[in-house]
């Protein structure tokens, strides 16, 4: 506690207040404790002597006029008032004085300055917190500023004007009570319209019906600085646009700068300066700004210390197409680079009313769209109540995330785990695959197994681009992520043909016997298969539906970005709508083949040969695998079953390759044997490796001679 003492005389003499260098000479004495007196300009001064640590003010007694705007700025905190009525003495204090707890001593009279001793040191308080001189003529009241008005809430009925803003100390009786006149719900002290922003070099243009440009609300910020140096005021109403409203908050003496916020009920309500924390219950939205903030902006050398707070409403989206709370998007900007803040920034969202979950997110104001990020942002949700702590200045807005599209963080951290391995020994035994496709067997190929070689080499690059997506991402390179995106999306899209492809083949087999006649018929369905897939990706490239997609977890800290569609209706239209007509297609062909084979397959005894039962379940993990049946468990990732289904799906599709290789393994020997047997080329056709040893009506199929009927031109 400073415990020098502020001597205050009120004397019958006329002044015109205090001067500018005077409140620094008091500033001086309260800050070192420095042997001070400090005098109005007025005649007969009296001979007064000081000891010690002591600061003595004269003051004029019922100022006829409160001091000016200008001298408010320069002497706000040190400046103090006296009034008295109808034998009451108020002394005016501020809440600078109630936070600096000083020791008061107060001489009330004409002749306080010329007692015998004339020291005034002799009159100051020691003990006792109120005291009376033996002479009449001089009473002395001591005030201890934290004590007398600690705990006072502010009483609107008392405070007339004239005493806003002010601590009123009644020193009268024996005990000198206080009156909270400081209203810590305060309005701008100046309100500056559109037109005189722009004068200042601050405008945005808006267009009715339309976003808001990100760059323009970028820019505007850039220049709060320069407008802090500009204005005439301790605080300004900023009315910039329709949509587009602020508030600026300036402290010309660095020593006496402190946490602020700022409060507002609605889009539509004017913000104001909120001074207690305790008063922000009664407001939906808000935003503090810690000290520490302003003490880091002065270390970065301001011009003058402020805080501008704007409020964007209807800002343009970024390229996620993110959905945010209210379309209300909060700018912080204190002239300086601010970041690495214990004391975090709070922002606050209360009695909020939406559906999902709410994240607190940041953008540096950089780039033609807004890029929102976790980083430095600390997401509180309490009921109704969200509250996000940011260890920076910059653009703010809360992202909402639909329920059914947010895992935990340990079940993405197993799906990535699991899709890494089984992507990375999908494409490892594809690589097999085509090794012996290409080098061993290519000559013997039948129809079957060049599309079936087309399928895995689609699958190929859909597994290569799936595994490097996510360092893709990382790059944070917007032209990068959009070209691994739509490749992605192009091979993921080829693979769903080739699953028609594949159904589409067995079909036509099943029809015409294993006798195909089509002209160029591999040459037709891969021009097809290929090229069909490139249309929908061309227009949504065109269409700029491509970009940066984040998976949201229950911790925002574990959310994965990777590149893809940033669009969920195309998503949805493109991606669901296509694999749903091509599952249609390839899971009615599945049925029809293994009902075919189940009858087929019926023995005429009871026992079943040795090893087909090892043998039934490998033709029917390579038939789901190349119809792409397994990608089906995309249709139950809902409710209750979208965990379980995440996990079946991953796991069939990131080993589907090593399923795969399995199966083209074992129908290569098969196809090899068959192929001494017979002189078709087709040796490994999928019929006939499907085709059992007996029909139902005990008849001999010679699978070979199923297999020299394909004939392709």
């Amino acid at each position: 506690m400073k415990w020098f003492a502020l001597v205050v005389a009120a004397l019958l003499w006329t002044s015109s207040g205090q001067s500018k260098d005077e409140c620094k000479k008091l500033k001086d004495c309260l800050k070192r404790g420095k042997k001070t007196c400090v005098y109005n300009d007025i005649r007969d001064q009296p001979d007064c002597e000081t000891k010690g640590h002591d600061c003595i003010i004269f003051l004029q007694k019922n100022p006829t006029a409160l001091q000016t705007e200008d001298q408010t700025e320069w002497c706000n905190q040190e400046g103090l008032q006296l009034e008295t009525k109808n034998d009451t003495s108020l002394l005016r204090i501020t809440k600078w004085h109630i936070k600096q707890n000083l020791s008061l001593t107060v001489l009330l009279g004409e002749n306080c300055c010329r007692e015998p001793s004339g020291k005034i040191q002799d009159l100051l308080c020691n003990s006792n917190p109120t005291s009376a001189s033996s002479e009449e003529s001089c009473e002395v009241k001591c005030v201890q500023t934290d004590e007398v008005c600690k705990g006072e809430s502010f009483d609107e009925n008392v405070c007339i004007e004239g005493r806003q803003d002010k601590y009123i100390v009644n020193i009268t009786g024996t005990h000198a009570t206080c009156v909270n006149c400081n209203n810590p719900v305060k309005h701008p002290k100046k309100a500056y319209s559109c037109d005189e922003l722009r004068k200042e070099g601050v405008s945005i243009n808006v267009t009715r019906g339309e976003d808001l440009d990100p760059v323009q609300a970028s820019n505007v910020m850039k220049k709060m600085g320069k407008l802090a140096t500009s204005i005439d005021t301790a605080s300004a109403a900023l009315n910039m646009a329709e949509g587009v409203t602020g508030i600026i908050v300036r402290e010309t003496n660095e020593e006496y700068v402190d946490e602020v916020s700022f409060a507002y009920e609605s889009l539509n309500d004017d913000i104001y300066i909120i001074e207690n924390r305790d008063s922000l219950a009664q407001f939906s939205r808000s935003i503090t700004v810690s000290k520490e903030a302003f003490e880091q902006a002065i270390n970065l050398k301001v011009s003058v210390p402020f805080a501008a707070i704007f409020r964007f409403n209807n800002l343009s989206k970024d390229e996620l197409n993110s959905t945010i709370l209210g379309n209300e998007v909060l700018a912080v900007d204190m002239g300086a680079n601010i970041c690495n803040l214990t004391d975090k920034i709070s922002i606050r969202f209360w009695n909020a009313t939406y559906e999902g979950n709410a994240s607190c997110r940041s953008w540096n104001g950089d780039g033609s769209r807004p890029n929102w990020t976790a980083d430095g942002c600390l997401t509180i949700q309490d009921g109704e109540n969200i509250t996000c702590e940011c260890s920076h200045l910059t653009f703010f807005a809360i992202l909402l995330t639909p329920l059914n599209e947010t895992i935990s963080s340990s079940d993405l951290n197993n799906l990535t785990i699991i899709t890494q391995i089984g992507c990375s020994l999908s494409i490892f035994f594809i690589s097999i695959i085509l090794f012996m496709h290409f080098l061993l067997r290519r000559t013997k190929a039948s129809t079957s197994t060049r599309i079936l070689i087309h399928l895995v080499s689609a699958m190929f690059l859909l597994n290569l681009t799936f595994l490097t997506n996510h360092y893709i991402a990382k790059l944070n390179s917007s032209v990068g992520c959009v070209i691994m995106a739509a490749a992605m999306h192009y091979f993921m899209l080829a693979t769903f043909t080739w699953f028609a492809v594949k159904a589409f083949h067995l079909c036509l087999q099943l029809y015409m016997g294993g006798k195909i006649v089509i002209s160029h018929y591999i040459l037709k369905v891969s021009i097809i298969s290929w090229v069909l897939p490139s249309f929908p990706g061309i227009v949504l490239l065109i269409k700029g539906k491509y970009g940066e997609q984040v998976i949201y977890t229950n911790d925002p800290e574990e959310n994965v970005a990777m590149c893809w569609i940033t669009d969920s209706e195309a998503h949805y239209i493109v991606n669901i709508g296509y694999y749903a007509l091509v599952f249609v297609f390839t899971f009615t062909t599945f049925v029809i083949i293994l009902s075919w084979l189940c009858c087929l397959r019926r023995p005429k005894s009871g026992n079943s040969p040795t090893g087909t039962s090892g043998r039934n379940i490998l033709i029917i993990l390579g038939l789901c695998s190349m119809l792409g049946i397994t990608w089906g468990f995309a249709f139950f990732a809902y409710g209750a079953l979208l965990i379980p289904s995440y996990y079946i799906f991953t796991v069939l599709n990131s080993f589907q390759g090593f399923f795969l290789f399995i199966y083209y393994y074992k129908t290569s020997q098969v196809g090899n044997t068959n192929a001494d047997s017979s002189s078709s080329t087709d040796s490994s056709s999928t019929l006939g490796t499907l085709v059992p040893w007996e029909n139902p009506y005990g008849q001999k199929i010679n699978p070979a001679k199923i297999q020299g009927q394909e004939s392709i031109k």
